[in-house]
C-alpha cells in the first residue's frame, strides 16, 4: 500500500487514445450502485447519498480519461474493478459528512472494509498478470482520498483539532510541491518505513472514527501518526534534493 507519493516512474502516454478495457463499462455502474446503497442503506443519507454519487461518477470520469492515455492491458481486470469499488466506499463517505453526521461506528467500519481490499487489489493484478503503473497510480489516489475524507471526519466528530488534517493533505502538498519543483516527483526507492508510515496513517483516521476511543489517546494518536507521516516526507524529500 502507498498512499503517501509515488514510488514508481510516472506512466508513460501511449502514442494515441485507447478505447476502454472490457470490464470498465459494467464496473462503472456496479460502483454507482455500490456508492449509493452505502449512502443510503447503511449510512442513512438521502441528499448526502446523491452528492457522494456526484463525487464518485467525478472521480470516475477522471479514471476513465487516464486510462485511455495510460493504462496497457486491453481488459479491466478483477484488480482495477476493486479498486474502482474502493472509489466508490470511499466517495460513499462524504454523505455523512454533507448530512452532519461525521465519523461514528459505520464510518470506521467502510473505511475497514476499504483498506482491507487496498491489499486484495495489488495481489490480483500480479497473479492476473496486469500489474501497471496506472494501476499502482489509482490505488494510491484512492488511498490519498480516503485519508483526506477520514481526517475531515476526525475534524468534525472527534476531539482532535485541526492538526488532524496533516494526516489528510500531506500528499496533496507533497503533489503541489512537485509543481513548482518537479524534481520532487521524481521516482522514490521501496522503503518499508514509508509503507509502515501509511498504515499508522489510515489506522489512527479510522480509530478516530470510534466513538469509544478516550478524548486523550486520540489526540496522542492523531499527533504522532501525523510527526511520524511528516518525518516519512522530509526524509522523502531530502532523498530526493540529494539525487536530482
Amino acid at each position: 500500500m502507498q498512499i503517501s507519493r509515488p514510488e514508481l516512474a510516472a506512466p508513460r502516454p501511449v502514442p494515441r487514445t485507447r478505447p476502454l478495457p472490457e470490464g470498465m463499462i459494467l464496473a462503472l455502474p456496479a460502483g454507482l450502485a455500490l456508492n449509493l446503497g452505502v449512502g443510503v442503506l447503511v449510512l442513512g443519507q438521502g441528499t448526502g447519498a446523491l452528492i457522494a454519487g456526484g463525487a464518485y461518477l467525478a472521480g470516475a470520469v477522471l479514471v476513465c480519461v487516464a486510462m485511455r492515455k495510460h493504462y496497457p492491458h486491453a481488459r479491466l481486470g478483477a484488480c482495477n474493478a476493486v479498486t474502482l469499488m474502493r472509489l466508490a466506499l470511499t466517495a460513499a463517505l462524504i454523505a455523512p459528512l454533507v448530512g452532519g453526521q461525521a465519523a461514528g461506528w459505520a464510518v470506521a467500519a467502510i473505511a475497514t472494509i476499504s483498506l482491507t481490499l487496498d491489499g486484495v487489489d495489488g495481489y490480483l493484478a500480479r497473479r492476473s498478470g496486469l500489474c501497471s503503473d496506472f494501476g499502482g497510480r489509482f490505488d494510491m489516489e484512492v488511498d490519498a482520498a480516503l485519508a483526506l475524507v477520514l481526517a475531515l471526519h476526525a475534524l468534525s466528530g472527534s476531539p482532535v483539532g485541526f492538526e488532524v488534517l496533516i494526516l489528510g493533505v500531506m500528499r496533496y502538498l507533497f503533489v503541489g510541491a512537485g509543481l513548482i519543483w518537479p524534481w520532487i516527483m521524481a521516482p522514490l526507492p521501496v522503503s518499508y518505513w514509508r509503507k509502515g508510515g501509511c498504515v499508522l496513517q489510515l489506522a489512527t483516521l479510522i480509530a478516530l472514527q470510534i466513538p469509544l476511543m478516550p478524548q486523550d489517546l486520540g489526540i496522542v494518536l492523531a499527533r504522532v501518526a501525523s510527526v511520524a507521516l511528516i518525518w516519512s516526507f522530509a526524509r522523502d524529500v531530502v532523498w530526493l534534493g540529494r539525487n536530482r
